[in-house]
């Protein structure tokens, strides 16, 4: 999402650097940035449709591979029905317009099973911002601009780059004496160097040591008691579960001083505290509870909804008014056949999907299509997904690159990389502005790639999903006057309500043909139809009011490579409570399933739970450390590292010396899931008895592996027992020498 400007020659880039024209990144860009060449341009890009006969691909026309696709997901959907078939990834991060494409596709077929990423990482906060907020959209962020201290628990922006600018924001922030930087990590991160003070707590404790400080802050009295009252229910509820809580105890676990942490509790709850975190708990033990603890913790402090504390994000599609989540209506969602999950924000866990396809039940998954993931790498215990995707009756896999899923697949159908085709994204501008970029093409495709979004128009249309586009609609699209174009579409609509379940691919059909671009039909869609609310956003930042402004603000975007700000509102008036849809308006701390599990949170207990499997695997590793090298599997060619080494198994050097392993020799990591071999570092940053491994390595390009893949030693079952999020932070292993 970084602003970047590219060199062009011969149609190839060669040449990247940061757009400083770029409201929101200001000419920021972390390497793989810099480096983008590699992504656009390799040997294993895709450029025409494939089709798998016997061992190998043989190209076939668009034609052949949308209607042999059509044919065979509608005879597998009429004979098992409409269970038998899901939808994995559907959007990135780069080309996100596909997503209502690919998911109209999956609910016009009769299915729910939409498998995401983002359930791999953040379905957990996402429930519990839920249950406490009213609305599983509902997500607080640092107030950055006002805050002076930050409590920053498993996140290392400094190399994740999971924050604006984060190279450039947080040494000066660090540096800045009148602020408090706080991190707590098992070991010294490159954020964690920057800090005032460094909790490094032992693995998988995050939860108790949460449990502890929301207890010593309670036991002194140090709750915001006024704003409990005027902003918080439920809080009478909790309060008894960390009143008599032993947090000494707790504290002596989690292998951390007690006066530091309560130094850290005094701080946080007489500063104009904030608090975030990332993967280092999301994708760790207790993590759907820990998001729950996080909500509890600013609460009790008062650091929600106030200025320089945790603030909801002011977007142009989201903010508004919503239902209040009503649990009762989670009878109407599906739950998975074989593991009994159930989705939140309409996202069922990656992890379980090998088990749902892997059993005898009649209803079992037979159908898969892939769209914008590659999930024999990017998610958990690669082993299963490879027996499981194997089993398939039928796997389509749309991506630009020839990946290590793709390779497995029936057909594989060709997209447009970022590069090559318009898309948009609008994401908060730090408050009270948000920001929106209009990406525009730099080069040319080479071969017979299409936008995502139009391959799932076209299945569509070849499943009968599409209505009859009326002479009259068509020409008012081809008319480039789009104002006509909207009023033809609402009369068409209007005339045949059945339509409107359609909508995105009738666009597609019309405008998006005009135009050249289905992404961007969408995009204006999205804009003309803005709700009241948004509009006086777009009005605050400039737009002329009245029934053209979401096709001045299209307009506006298109013109303006670079981005825009294209809503604000004004931070002095704004009530950031507003934001919170429980029916009382007020942030619930009375969750059942969190008050249960809460109690489970205890010292004795969390010791013997540590200690299990120790004999048999005597570290904990972590699979996903960032660096500067690593990318997921989007940089496929391994040359954009080349004189670079940043793959290795990082261990403690009292470790490595009770092995007899000398640093850069090949060792062989083994868990419940698999076994990889890779080059050993000794490093002092890490703490005993815990090891660290990248992820986005182990990519096959042109018939060779490079790396180690982390994911084949993360067992799938291993996972949150509400989310399902994956244990990639807390991995039981043991290392040979090789």
């Amino acid at each position: 999402m970084c602003g970047l400007e590219v060199r062009i020659e011969d149609n190839q880039i060669v040449k990247s650097r940061g757009d400083k024209e770029n409201l929101n990144s200001q000419g920021y860009v972390c390497r793989k940035g810099l480096n983008i060449r590699y992504h656009q341009h390799h040997a294993g890009r895709l450029l025409y449709p494939l089709k798998r006969v016997g061992g190998r691909f043989e190209r076939i026309s668009w034609d052949q591979a949308i209607n042999e696709i059509a044919a065979r997901l509608k005879a597998i959907v009429d004979e098992h029905g409409p269970r038998s078939l899901a939808l994995m990834g559907g959007g990135t991060i780069a080309c996100m317009s596909q997503g209502l494409f690919s998911v109209g596709l999956l609910r016009a077929m009769g299915s729910q099973y939409f498998y995401n990423a983002l359930a791999q990482e953040l379905t957990g906060r996402y429930w519990a911002d839920g249950e406490c907020f009213g609305n599983q959209n509902r997500h607080t962020v640092p107030d950055l601009e006002h805050t002076d201290m930050v409590l920053m628990v498993g996140k290392n922006p400094m190399m994740s780059h999971h924050s604006p600018r984060a190279r450039k924001h947080w040494p000066a922030f660090a540096k800045d004496p009148d602020n408090v930087l706080v991190v707590v990590d098992p070991r010294v991160s490159e954020t964690a160097k920057l800090a005032d003070i460094h909790l490094a707590l032992r693995p998988g404790t995050d939860a108790l040591l949460y449990r502890a400080m929301i207890a010593i802050i309670i036991q002194n009295n140090w709750q915001s008691q006024a704003y409990i009252d005027e902003h918080v229910s439920g809080f009478d509820k909790i309060r008894p579960l960390f009143e008599n809580f032993d947090a000494r105890a707790a504290i002596e676990v989690c292998e951390l001083d007690y006066d530091q942490v309560v130094k850290v509790c005094r701080l946080f709850t007489t500063r104009r505290s904030s608090h975030e975190s990332d993967l280092g708990v999301l994708m760790n033990r207790h993590s759907t509870l820990i998001s729950y603890l996080e909500n509890v913790l600013r609460a009790v402090c008062g650091r929600i909804g106030v200025k320089g504390g945790n603030l909801f994000s002011t977007g142009l599609m989201s903010g508004g008014p919503t239902k209040v989540r009503n649990r009762d209506k989670e009878a109407l969602a599906w739950r998975t056949a074989a593991t009994d999950f159930f989705p939140i924000t309409n996202l069922y866990p990656p992890n379980v999907m090998p088990e749902e396809i892997l059993n005898d039940q009649p209803d079992r998954l037979r159908t898969v299509i892939v769209s914008g993931t590659n999930p024999l790498r990017s998610f958990a215990d690669t082993s299963q997904y490879e027996k499981a995707f194997g089993a398939l009756d039928l796997l389509v896999t749309v991506d630009i690159a020839m990946t290590e899923t793709a390779a497995l697949s029936h057909y594989v159908l060709p997209a447009l990389s970022a590069y090559e085709s318009y898309d948009a994204g609008m994401q908060p501008h730090g408050f009270p502005d948000v920001f929106m970029q209009v990406r525009h093409p730099v080069v040319k495709p080479q071969g017979e790639q299409l936008e995502a979004a139009e391959i799932f128009t076209r299945l569509a249309d070849a499943l009968g999903l599409v209505p009859e586009i009326p002479e009259k609609l068509q020409a008012a699209a081809d008319s480039g006057d789009r104002l006509r174009f909207g009023a033809e579409l609402m009369a068409f609509v209007g005339e045949n309500p059945n339509a409107g379940r359609a909508m995105q691919y009738i666009l597609a059909k019309t405008l998006g043909r005009s135009i050249g671009s289905v992404n961007l039909a969408c995009q204006w869609s999205r804009l003309i139809t803005l709700p009241p609310w948004a509009q006086e956003k777009a009005i605050r930042a400039g737009f002329t009011p009245g029934p053209t402004i979401g096709d001045e603000l299209f307009q506006a975007a298109i013109d303006a490579p670079s981005g825009l700000i294209v809503g604000s509102v004004d931070p002095d008036e704004w009530d950031h409570f507003k934001a919170i849809a429980t029916a009382d308006g007020r942030i619930h701390l009375d969750v059942p399933e969190m008050l249960e599990w809460i109690e489970e949170i205890e010292p004795a207990r969390e010791l013997e739970n540590l200690n299990s499997g120790r004999d048999e695997y005597p570290l904990i590793m972590s699979s996903g450390l960032h660096f500067d090298g690593n990318a997921n599997t989007q940089m496929r060619d391994p040359a954009w590292n080349e004189g670079k080494t940043y793959h290795w198994f990082r261990m403690h050097p009292d470790d490595a010396a009770r092995q007899g392993l000398e640093d850069g020799q090949m060792v062989r990591v083994i868990t419940e899931a698999g076994r990889e071999e890779i080059e050993l570092k000794i490093d002092a940053t890490t703490r005993p008895g815990y090891a660290l491994m990248p992820h986005g390595f182990g990519l096959v390009h042109q018939g060779k592996k490079h790396g180690a893949n982390a994911n084949r030693l993360a067992k799938n079952t291993h996972r949150d027992r509400l989310a399902g999020t994956p244990f990639h932070r807390y991995i039981r292993c043991r290392v040979e020498a090789v």
